[in-house]
């Protein structure tokens, strides 16, 4: 295949051809080609929207449908040469996008476009992408002074490479350590599928018995179900001191350094551009108008739950006392004890719960789910170039059969993956001309895979976890914006990305489509009625404690950005605990080392988001709910108001139009079980 076709936005990515030995000459090509475009407008100083905005998305979608594919590979298919390529490669794509967003006189060919008489006549879209893109010149630091510049290029380049290195060693850390089992009573009250997990681990090393391991799905069976508590605390250790200066593999992968280089650079970085911080920064391109109002919300959310969460922790320790056994409850012990009292309160066997949802039974349900919402038909193509047999593609069309979008699915942990979960563009919804490209995207999880005997079961967090990037993806895939910068996710403000996501999560808890995507995996059974109203009795169960955890990571997120409680992140994290948390970990626990969002992900100083943005989910899923719950003319409205029309207009702006009114805190509150 040749460079040139590694960059078409009208073909889905070849991944066969996309070796490391590839990316960087394809890089090098359509980084040139980006040049010299540039370097022909401003000797011509074209005019109108057609020659000047025109070429520049051409050349950045070009770019854009390389990089997402090498993103992609990099976080489902690690390997050293891929990671070496991809290092590399982001450093001149950094290098590149900064040299471009640098350039006075394309900034001054898109201020003198958006000044010109003819641009009120443009499409809503079109004007709102050229003033997104002079605003993102300003960010990028256009107006600074040569040196200025200069040395914003070059902090904007480093922070690339160390959010890539962070990342980087926290996918070693995980793969590194496990913990070899001979002996089966060591798994004792773990089920047959997860120690069927655990042997398919085993058997790919080539050893007997089972492997726990690092990854979610190992981590999550055994500190909620293994009654062996010394297993229980190693594995603990190892996953809250991954990539840090303690635990197993202390200083072997240690992001210590890296943290502390990220904030210095992200505090000169809000200094050059005239932001007193980087939260500042980030808030210029976000629904919250400032710190303030944001360290509010947060604060009088932790006030309305820490007194729960108390209460809830006081009764889980009674209970690990009086039925259990352990007078002295820690950190490795909460998931198992809360799991038994869950069980011995709601009667809900998270294992029998499991049973019931084998991943392609719910695959047939959330098909069934997106018809009934949306009108969306997924068809399964067996034609596409992929990247690993776990992985699938999807033609996504409506009920005429029109295909206006395509998705990837890859949906088990294994190693060479990152950890969690995440959906990403694949290619945008592009019309230009005769060229036409349907938006593509990629929705990532790590469920447990098939063990030796079972196929892979997922809980019904699994399943809440499926419909939160389903809304993600409907937001990249519903879209009618023909200007990729702004068109689904793209450009939405990041505290209101989360909507359809949080939003479409909340489908799980109705009786009809849970059972719609259930099915016994010996019996095909359904879910028994009472196994759901034991869900539904327990959804709020420890939900206080839950909240004031993500208020904890929310807060240490603002509060070590803005620099007012020192830059050591252990010490801020530990004055962030001291006012809300109520679980402590030990001393030795260092969870900022793979707080993969916002040292190597989206979310620096803005991790507040998720919480920000269930509210709008929340007060949104009402009209769902008033309206008799999965009702195809509210999903119709959702699409046409919210996931259609992506950044072209403020987030307040279409919520406003599905709700008809502005958002309310009542529903979250009603939601999280604080009201």
């Amino acid at each position: 295949m040749t460079t040139a076709a590694l960059t078409l936005p009208t073909e889905l990515p070849s991944f066969s051809a996309l070796t490391p030995e590839a990316i960087l000459p394809a890089l090098d090509q359509a980084i040139a080609d980006q040049d010299a475009i540039v370097a022909r407008l401003v000797v011509e100083r074209p005019t109108d929207f057609e020659t000047v905005w025109m070429p520049l998305e051409r050349a950045s979608t070009a770019i854009d449908a390389l990089w997402s594919a090498v993103s992609h590979l990099h976080g489902v298919a690690d390997t050293p040469e891929l990671r070496l390529a991809y290092a590399e490669g982001m450093g001149r794509l950094v290098e590149a996008s900064t040299r471009l967003h640098q350039n006075r006189d394309i900034y001054d060919l898109l201020v003198a476009l958006t000044a010109a008489p003819a641009f009120a006549d443009l499409p809503r879209p079109d004007r709102v992408a050229v003033e997104r893109a002079t605003r993102d010149f300003t960010l990028s630091g256009v107006a600074l002074e040569a040196d200025a510049r200069a040395r914003f290029a070059a902090i904007s380049v480093e922070l690339s490479q160390l959010g890539t290195e962070f990342g980087s060693a926290v996918l070693d850390a995980t793969d590194a350590w496990s913990e070899h089992i001979t002996d089966p009573a060591r798994l004792a009250g773990v089920s047959d599928a997860d120690r069927g997990m655990f042997a398919a681990a085993a058997q790919a090393k080539g050893l007997d018995g089972w492997l726990v391991t690092l990854h979610q799905p190992s981590v999550s069976a055994i500190l909620t179900f293994a009654e062996d508590r010394d297993l229980r605390a190693r594995v603990y250790e190892a996953f809250g001191t991954r990539a840090s200066d303690r635990g197993p593999d202390a200083g072997r992968f240690d992001n210590g350094a890296r943290i502390a280089r990220l904030l210095t650079l992200r505090h000169e970085l809000a200094h050059l551009l005239g932001y007193t911080d980087p939260v500042a920064l980030s808030l210029a391109t976000k629904m919250a108008p400032d710190a303030g109002e944001v360290l509010t919300f947060l604060r009088d959310l932790a006030k309305r739950a820490k007194p729960i969460a108390e209460r809830e922790l006081a009764e889980l320790r009674d209970f690990a006392a009086a039925e259990l056994g352990i007078v002295d409850l820690q950190p490795w012990d909460v998931g198992f004890a809360s799991e038994r009292l869950r069980a011995s309160r709601y009667a809900v066997d998270e294992q029998a719960v499991r049973a019931h949802f084998p991943v392609e039974r719910v695959l047939e349900g959330w098909q069934a789910l997106l018809g009934r919402l949306f009108g969306i038909r997924l068809s399964r193509r067996e034609d596409v170039d992929l990247w690993h047999p776990d992985a699938r593609y999807y033609d996504v069309a409506d009920e005429d059969g029109g295909v206006f979008a395509g998705l990837y699915l890859d949906l088990h942990a294994r190693p060479g993956k990152r950890g969690g979960a995440w959906m990403a563009e694949a290619r945008p919804r592009l019309r230009d001309g005769n060229i036409v490209s349907v938006p593509v995207a990629y929705l990532v999880c790590n469920f447990a895979p098939q063990g030796t005997d079972t196929p892979s079961l997922l809980s019904h967090g699994d399943v809440l976890t499926l419909l939160h990037e389903t809304g993600h993806c409907l937001h990249h895939l519903c879209t009618l914006v023909d200007r990729p910068g702004i068109a689904g996710t793209s450009g939405f403000e990041w505290d209101a990305i989360e909507l359809p996501s949080q939003l479409m999560e909340d489908f799980a808890w109705d009786r009809a489509v849970l059972t719609s995507m259930s099915g016994h995996h010996a019996t095909g059974a359904p879910l028994p009625p009472a196994m759901f109203e034991a869900l539904v009795a327990a959804r709020r169960y420890h939900s206080a404690m839950m909240v004031v955890r993500q208020i904890e990571f929310a807060l240490f997120d603002l509060l070590l950005h803005l620099g007012t409680m020192g830059t050591d992140p252990m010490e801020v994290l530990e004055a962030v605990r001291d006012e809300v948390a109520v679980i402590r970990p030990p001393e030795w626990h260092r969870f900022p080392h793979a707080f993969s969002h916002i040292f190597a992900g989206g979310y620096a100083a803005g991790y507040y988001s998720y919480l920000w943005a269930e509210v709008l989910a929340a007060d949104g899923f009402q009209r769902f709910a008033e309206a008799g719950l999965v009702d195809r003319a509210t999903g119709d409205a959702f699409r046409a108001e919210v996931l259609a029309r992506g950044a072209s207009r403020p987030a307040a702006d279409s919520f406003r139009a599905f709700r008809g009114r502005d958002a309310g805190i009542d529903a979250l509150l009603v939601r999280r079980g604080l009201a």
